[in-house]
């Protein structure tokens, strides 16, 4: 059966993390709220069913037979092994996992660049408090994530340069759309990272450059990044390192 992946249509969002996990394995799935006879009406039925027992609090979730996963790190920590995605060794599973936590916060941060305030009111509603957390994310938390993230694929450099093992992971593939992103949404900011975080920008055209993800970027599946999805590009937002 295949993967059935349920998210938002029109964005990359959160599920686009899940997205490079399946595709870079050829993995079957089905993007639910894409299908024209489906759509995000059978996405919304799951959430606000009476009836079943493991409801997700929101998208994205992940539908495996009977087996329903939500959260991006959750999915991908369950998706990981399947798709041979994740390191052999216990200690290292859980490690990717931390890291894929911490990419979850680094998203988080991302998005309330734009939505400081609440995600219930619009941009145009929080400029203010968007350009002074904008301000405050570009010279304080963008450098102290993609540090940490440059220190961890120095200290596994002997293993191939990924973020852990010898081998790709899932965490390569969702570090590879953080610095995506972040070059779309600040690319004033991002300016010289690849002199700064060389790791990083390594891996980022390692994963770029692997057939699988490259066909898949240059597929109309793969959406382009727009103003209503977490990375998003507002030019009074995006300053000077």
């Amino acid at each position: 059966m295949a993967f059935e992946l349920y998210y938002w249509d029109g964005i990359q969002g959160r599920g686009e993390f899940i997205r490079l996990a399946l595709e870079e394995t050829g993995s079957n799935y089905v993007d639910v709220t894409r299908e024209p006879d489906r759509g995000t009406e059978e996405m919304m039925q799951i959430i606000n069913s009476s009836s079943e027992a493991h409801i997700p609090f929101a998208p994205p979730f992940l539908r495996d037979g009977d087996q329903l996963v939500s959260h991006v790190a959750n999915i991908l920590f369950y998706l990981g092994p399947r798709l041979g995605l994740a390191p052999l060794d216990e200690a290292s599973r859980w490690f990717a996992n931390g890291l894929q936590l911490t990419i979850t916060d680094f998203v988080a941060e991302v998005h309330d660049t734009h939505h400081p305030i609440a995600t219930s009111k619009y941009y145009e509603d929080q400029k203010d408090e968007a350009k002074a957390r904008s301000f405050e994310f570009v010279r304080n938390r963008l450098p102290k994530f993609l540090d940490y993230f440059e220190r961890v694929l120095t200290q596994n450099s002997a293993q191939g340069g990924h973020l852990v093992g010898n081998g790709l992971t899932y965490v390569d593939l969702s570090m590879f759309q953080m610095i995506e992103g972040l070059l779309y949404a600040f690319p004033k900011a991002m300016t010289g990272h690849e002199s700064r975080y060389p790791g990083l920008a390594r891996l980022h055209r390692l994963v770029k450059n692997r057939p699988a993800i490259a066909a898949y970027l240059a597929s109309p599946r793969r959406l382009a990044f727009n103003e209503s999805g977490i990375f998003r590009r507002y030019p009074e937002l995006d300053i000077d390192r």
